[in-house]
């Protein structure tokens, strides 16, 4: 009989090394097309010009995504932003800083830009809105050995008031505070400041944030419904009082040297 050898000349390793090189193709072709799916085609920096399409390879086709709290939205879809730009370049050169043009606080610049999202609430699990404040979150409350700051006077980064704590807004998916809801002084408007960017003092009874001053508070984004808060609107007001760091006084946007 003949000694038949049917995998003798067959070599795995080989195989193997091949297969993966093939897969790892072509799965970096399917992540530059998937990451074109929104901002392209690009744009010259200066002349705002779309620049062409780079190649067949890595044009995502349009796909139909169907979002968690109901409908759809197809990506790419041709469309741009309508943002409207206030701000110089301080050079024609690509690649240049932006300077904002008017008050630099409202310009959407740099760590006060954003993002267009959706205006709809956050939600649980369950359905429900995920930020809310303590008024219409009755099985929540703060804990007794924790300053309660509804009450304290809020101040700005030059200690001056800005108005008084109403209410604390807090997270129901991740069971903790997220906003201090600030009735201004003089005008009965109220805007959300995050903790993250505040201080809240027991002993004096105030809570104090550094991004801004307390004057600038008047310029705040707020919220349409008095219970609840958009990701479109929560995008806004950390953008705004982010933006303070850089903005608020004209020294924080120098150079230290």
């Amino acid at each position: 009989m003949y000694n038949v050898e049917y995998f003798g000349v067959i070599d795995i390793p080989a195989l193997t090394l091949t297969a993966f090189t093939l897969f790892f193709i072509g799965l970096i072709v399917y992540l530059r097309r998937e990451d074109r799916r929104e901002g392209y085609p690009i744009e010259d920096d200066v002349t705002g010009r779309r620049e062409p399409a780079q190649g067949f390879l890595f044009v995502a086709q349009p796909k139909t995504f169907r979002l968690a709290g109901g409908g759809t939205v197809s990506k790419p879809d041709g469309s741009r932003d309508a943002f409207e730009l206030k701000a110089s370049r301080s050079s024609p050169v690509p690649g240049t800083p932006l300077q904002p043009t008017g008050d630099p606080m409202l310009a959407a610049l740099g760590p006060g830009a954003y993002a267009d999202r959706a205006k709809t609430p956050d939600l649980t699990d369950h359905g429900l809105a995920k930020i809310v404040p303590l008024r219409a979150a009755k099985t929540y409350f703060v804990e007794k050995n924790d300053p309660d700051p509804r009450g304290y006077t809020v101040l700005g980064r030059d200690g001056r008031v800005a108005g008084t704590v109403s209410d604390v807004w807090i997270d129901q998916g991740e069971y903790l505070a997220r906003y201090v809801e600030v009735e201004l002084t003089g005008g009965g408007r109220r805007v959300l400041l995050p903790l993250t960017m505040a201080v809240v003092r027991r002993g004096r009874k105030v809570v104090q944030t550094d991004a801004v001053l307390a004057s600038q508070f008047a310029d705040a984004p707020s919220t349409a419904a008095p219970d609840q808060v958009t990701r479109d609107e929560e995008e806004r007001i950390a953008a705004y009082f982010g933006g303070g760091y850089l903005y608020a006084t004209p020294n924080r946007a120098e150079p230290w040297l």
